[in-house]
């Protein structure tokens, strides 16, 4: 089967000092692009974390502090890594969750602008998860009939997040449809506006709080009534892209109504 695109789609997979998605860095990334026509390209890099790789996430994808001690800065890579994805679909295993708001983070820390607004995003991950609900090497061996060799390399987990979806796309014909905007749509959980999930559209396509005191307040109302809590937000532990939509919103309560 070939998956149906109407633009490139690309396949990522994160290895990192661990699951913080504020604190934690990127130490190796790869990144399977295909094509509508089929055409596959593929790149991996790993990279200087600039912390140390603490050794439990070393247990996990066996890269330590020497083997990327030359490797270059996130900052370094970030504008062409962001070119190369630009105007792609994003896929993976996990990845709406945790390696999209990771790399947006890291994106951001480097300087990078991301507007990722018209992008779909499909989590392979979720869909596993409601039609069967195991993990990536059991999804693998599920859907694949193959042994994931070299799990947790990002290369390996990539490439085999692609192979899940191709069998997934073959197993539930009548349940899922050969189209990424429905993947995408099947894929998500709820209409978040924020990569962290902080923020999500209502039926009313208004922006409103998705965690603490005011979960499911409207945003703007919470900033109009409650101006501290904006400087709450701005001091406490959010990532760049949460605080960045919190300042959205605060500008545009004191711009004049036309």
């Amino acid at each position: 089967m070939k998956l149906k695109l109407e633009r490139p789609i690309v396949f990522f997979d994160l290895e990192t000092t661990g699951v913080n998605v504020i604190n934690d860095r990127i130490i190796e990334i790869s990144i399977l692009k295909v094509h509508p026509d089929g055409l596959e390209e593929s790149k991996t890099r790993r990279i200087n974390p600039g912390i140390p790789i603490p050794p439990a996430s070393s247990e996990v994808h066996g890269i330590t502090d020497e083997d990327v001690k030359d490797c270059p800065l996130f900052a370094q890579v970030a504008r062409s890594l962001y070119q190369w994805i630009e105007g792609c679909d994003i896929a993976g295993f996990n990845s709406n969750r945790f390696d999209v708001p990771l790399l947006v983070e890291e994106l951001l820390r480097a300087g990078v602008e991301v507007d990722l607004s018209r992008r779909r995003f499909v989590d392979v991950q979720t869909i596993y998860h409601k039609m069967e609900r195991r993990t990536l090497e059991a999804a693998y061996r599920f859907y694949c009939d193959k042994t994931l060799d070299n799990a947790h390399s990002a290369e390996a987990d990539t490439r085999a997040t692609y192979e899940i979806l191709m069998a997934q796309l073959d197993r539930y014909p009548e349940e899922l449809t050969n189209d990424v905007d429905f993947l995408a749509e099947f894929s998500s959980y709820g209409r978040m506006v924020d990569f962290a999930g902080m923020l999500a559209y209502n039926d009313q396509d208004e922006i409103i709080i998705n965690f603490g005191k005011h979960k499911g307040r409207v945003l703007a109302e919470v900033l109009s009534s409650e101006p501290s809590y904006y400087h709450w937000v701005m001091g406490a532990s959010f990532t760049l892209d949460t605080k960045n939509w919190f300042s959205r919103v605060r500008l545009s309560l004191n711009r004049p109504q036309s």
